[in-house]
């Protein structure tokens, strides 16, 4: 259905200026992943402003002052992903833009650890500042990876076979990038993007075997990095991160406080919670609420149903994302669909196995959650990506 705009006479030749048939257009989109999107970027934004109301008045700012910044962020990114829902996702298939993309994010990895990078009181750079702008580069490195993976992959298919076509030329970016991120140092975002790496790769065609032996090469890393970290900060640093991971509460003063304050949370919202802004733990007992926890504060205000939900809902996310992937119009399309679905499903799975202290403190947020206006302006871009695959894709809508 076409629906006219606006139409106008220039020097007597009458041009007709017609609107995109938005009825139809709209009907091939899909309708259910756009949905799941919404609705976790809602209970996202409402949690985040109940986890981060204390935090901004003990600092001295109105109590609305991360939610605030966060609709900003989120109205951004939304505008992004309409714009982009329409945008032939082709566009990124193209030689100079996956390079171009990627070579711009290793320029600003490389200049996080220059004095624009700004640097916390524990001597860690993530972010570029430039005033009171700021942004932090590694999110935006998850996508040049995706965009770049995406494209080699599907332009050398019948490549992956071999080791030396298949996996080396990856290792060796993948190389590169954890170099840059391991010297902010950004831990856990490193293995993120290894993670989503290995995924494209993997679901590119290269053999298990040759994935088996990169994870041993990944594993050899790790060891040199502990190694490395042992000779500088000595055995007992990890000692003690290890033993607070087995045992939170030994000493939960110490290293282990906010794992132990997350605990806390989690198990006292019971069955459905304490209600909606009834949070205790928020009340500057749990470190970085608004951010890397603030599924803890799910867990106390909506209890185990709220919790649940939220699982249900990434859970959603990940299988929708799955679906649209699969039924993608060429290679490209399945690939990067796939790399931007598996890192909110990684994402997510990380954050929340942090918070219920299963896997050790590796300071990652929760997409659509966690406050940072990178994340959530990249994350609602990409979902823009993913919606106009779905328009080109083979499902019967």
């Amino acid at each position: 259905m076409t629906r006219e705009i606006y139409s106008s006479k220039n020097k007597g030749n009458k041009k007709e200026f017609t609107a995109f048939k938005v009825l139809g257009k709209w009907g091939k989109l899909d309708i259910s992943f756009l949905c799941i999107v919404m609705v976790l970027l809602v209970i996202g934004i409402v949690m985040m402003f109940s986890a981060g109301y204390a935090i901004a008045v003990s600092k001295g700012y109105a109590g609305t002052y991360y939610v605030t910044r966060q609709l900003i962020f989120a109205l951004i990114g939304l505008t992004i992903m309409f714009i982009l829902s329409y945008w032939d996702y082709h566009f990124f298939a193209k030689k100079w833009v996956a390079f171009g993309i990627f070579g711009v994010c290793l320029v600003l990895l490389a200049l996080v650890l220059t004095p624009l990078g700004k640097e916390t009181d524990t001597g860690i750079k993530r972010w570029i500042g430039i005033g009171s702008f700021q942004f932090q580069p590694s999110e935006i490195m998850k996508f040049g990876v995706i965009v770049l993976f995406s494209y080699l992959i599907s332009n050398n298919y019948d490549k992956m076979k071999k080791f030396k076509t298949g996996v080396l030329p990856y290792l060796v970016i993948l190389g590169v990038v954890s170099a840059l991120m391991m010297l902010e140092p950004h831990l856990s975002g490193t293995l993120l993007i290894c993670m989503i790496g290995v995924v494209i790769i993997f679901v590119g065609g290269a053999k298990f075997t040759h994935l088996l032996a990169l994870g041993g090469i990944g594993v050899a890393g790790i060891v040199g990095l502990v190694v490395y970290k042992t000779a500088v900060e000595g055995f007992g640093y990890f000692q003690e991160r290890f033993q607070g991971w087995l045992d939170p509460f030994a000493d939960p003063t110490d290293t282990s406080w906010q794992t132990c304050q997350s605990l806390i949370a989690i198990g006292s919202g019971g069955v459905f919670g304490l209600g909606l802004g009834e949070s205790r733990q928020k009340y500057l007992y749990l470190p970085e609420s608004q951010n890397d926890f603030v599924f803890a504060i799910v867990c106390e205000e909506l209890g185990f149903v709220g919790a649940v939900t939220v699982i249900l809902l990434f859970a959603l996310f990940v299988f929708r994302g799955m679906l649209i992937a699969s039924n993608a119009k060429d290679k490209f399309g399945m690939l990067m669909c796939v790399g931007l679905t598996i890192q909110v499903g990684i994402q997510a799975f990380l954050n929340i196995a942090v918070a219920s202290n299963f896997i050790p403190n590796t300071g990652i947020s929760l997409p659509f959650f966690s406050y940072g206006g990178t994340s959530l302006v990249m994350l609602l871009a990409q979902m823009g990506i993913i919606l106009n695959i779905s328009r080109q894709s083979n499902m019967e809508k």
